[in-house]
């Protein structure tokens, strides 16, 4: 049996294994999903994380995510990244993974997640996230991209019983020399071992990212991760690891603390507030 068949066998049994009732979503997956924080409620990530081809390996962190539900179906996102570039310098890549390792600040994310269809029984709900990457790096180093860049994902997801399961595409703009506009794409699916543990599985694919970055050619990846709940409310450990089944040879993994607080409320004023709770009407 080839290691990539092995591979999906073992994600599927996972994933049909385990049980369980609270779902979630996002990070520490490559793959997001459509459905904002409450109104009134934050979300903050410390983390780290590692994507590497044999062209070149650049891990983050430590890094920090912010999220907070602004309004009725938009949350508002910010990540400040630091991390590191460390090309292989292998003539075999040229003109990629060449280089000096460099490490410090990289380029800054921000977003505004928009839940535009909210799920019922027989509907998905959808969402964009589109997001603006800041160039808070340095070009020189190659810690930054030295312009601003886009990516723009349509997230679809759909909940049954203890399952859910999320997926859907974007395409990335990045205008700088030596970086390509690029379509992704992932799907998951997920679920709960217990009430301490939760288990899933995704597949997450891109296209060429361009010979400045370890992407240099399109490749697919199988990634298995969870979530580990502390006593303390609203603490989490988040964990996934992932390497390609497709393509060029690639490995993702994550691992990070996750917390949330505030209080529910649905509470909004003037124009905005208005249009964002009318996305949400049945």
């Amino acid at each position: 049996m080839s290691p990539a068949r092995s591979y999906a066998k073992t994600l599927l049994l996972l994933l049909f294994l385990v049980t369980g009732t609270q779902l979630w979503a996002g990070p520490p997956f490559q793959t997001d999903d459509p459905e904002p924080v409450e109104p009134g409620h934050f979300e903050f990530y410390q983390f780290g994380m590692v994507s590497s081809t044999p062209v070149e390996t650049d891990p983050t962190g430590p890094a920090f995510e912010f999220n907070w539900g602004a309004l009725p179906n938009l949350q508002l996102h910010i990540i400040v990244p630091f991390g590191a570039t460390i090309p292989s310098n292998n003539p075999i890549y040229l003109p990629g993974g060449v280089g000096r390792t460099a490490y410090g600040l990289t380029d800054t994310e921000t977003g505004a997640k928009i839940r535009l269809v909210q799920e019922t029984k027989h509907r998905p709900q959808i969402g964009i996230y589109p997001m603006f990457e800041l160039p808070t790096g340095s070009y020189s180093s190659g810690l930054g991209v030295g312009k601003v860049w886009y990516k723009m994902p349509v997230w679809v997801q759909k909940s049954w019983g203890e399952w859910t399961t999320y997926g859907g595409a974007g395409y990335q703009i990045v205008p700088q020399t030596q970086y390509r506009n690029f379509f992704y794409t992932g799907w998951l699916l997920q679920r709960n071992l217990g009430k301490k543990l939760t288990l899933g599985g995704e597949v997450f694919s891109h296209r060429k990212e361009g010979f400045a970055t370890p992407q240099t050619q399109a490749s697919t990846l199988v990634d298995l991760g969870g979530m580990y709940y502390f006593k303390n409310p609203g603490l989490q450990l988040l964990f996934a690891y992932g390497h390609s089944v497709a393509g060029q040879t690639e490995n993702y993994a994550y691992l990070g603390l996750y917390q949330t607080w505030g209080g529910k409320s649905d509470k909004g004023t003037g124009f905005l507030a208005r249009m964002f709770s009318a996305h949400g009407r049945e």
